[in-house]
């Protein structure tokens, strides 16, 4: 299964989760693949990834590398990544002078599909041709919603370009749920937007929350997942249940198919 972590809103938890759902996935045995494909690279430091040198996301989409070819093993057993670098930048004006430049992507990882049990996709905080190439090659969309003002109204449109995604370029692709992160239960707006969001969206807005959490705020600097930085924290305990709720759900297959 192919997962697409967006959101075009920065700052909502899109890298953190993203990172930490592939390593919940990897400790319980699935094989993974995590391609980052956000300029800031932020998934590719958060698991202790700095060589400049490594064939990126860039080389896959750009120069024609294959995937395997930009493959690298993590410190985590079961967990390979794609890295990316500030060179994809760039390849939102590239990707524009190419023929067929919105299944690059896909075309890219259908030969490696049965490699993996999960692939998670990174994607920008943006509505770009990377994002647009991301959509197209996944089977569906996770959407981290941060639990603040305004949070709803962005998502109004992420949930449009969906729709609009699926309509033209990609008819199997699924919305698979809205994460809340960094929910602080003492504060009344997360509390507020919490209940507008289980209002509006209903089943598809996931049971686990992620907590604001200061051991997720810190294991990026150490080029570590929560999940292997403080295993016994509120952060990881809640990644590892988010986890277990997405296996159960796709388990009995209820995605909104909307």
């Amino acid at each position: 299964m192919i997962v697409v972590i967006a959101n075009q809103k920065g700052g909502v938890g899109k890298t953190t989760t993203a990172v930490n759902l592939a390593t919940a996935f990897a400790a319980v045995k699935k094989k993974v693949l995590l391609m980052d494909l956000d300029p800031q690279g932020n998934a590719t430091t958060g698991l202790g990834l700095y060589d400049k040198k490594l064939n990126t996301s860039y080389d896959v989409l750009i120069q024609a590398k294959t995937l395997s070819e930009a493959m690298n093993k993590t410190n985590i057993p079961g967990l390979t990544i794609i890295p990316a670098s500030v060179d994809l930048i760039g390849a939102e004006i590239e990707l524009v002078q190419l023929p067929g430049r919105e299944k690059i992507l896909r075309n890219s990882l259908a030969p490696y599909k049965e490699m993996f049990d999960y692939v998670i996709i990174d994607s920008p905080p943006s509505m770009g041709i990377l994002s647009l190439n991301a959509m197209v090659a996944s089977d569906g969309v996770l959407v981290p919603l941060q639990c603040e003002y305004y949070a709803l109204e962005g998502l109004s449109y992420l949930l449009s370009s969906i729709n609009r995604i699926k309509a033209s370029y990609n008819s199997k692709l699924a919305l698979l749920g809205v994460v809340l992160t960094m929910f602080d239960k003492r504060n009344a707006l997360s509390i507020s937007v919490e209940k507008d969001a289980r209002q509006h969206l209903g089943k598809i807005v996931f049971k686990t929350m992620i907590p604001r959490n200061v051991k997720i705020s810190e294991a990026p600097s150490h080029g570590r997942p929560v999940l292997i930085y403080d295993v016994k924290s509120a952060g990881a305990c809640a990644y590892m249940e988010l986890a277990k709720e997405f296996l159960e759900k796709e388990k009995v297959q209820k995605w909104n198919k909307n």
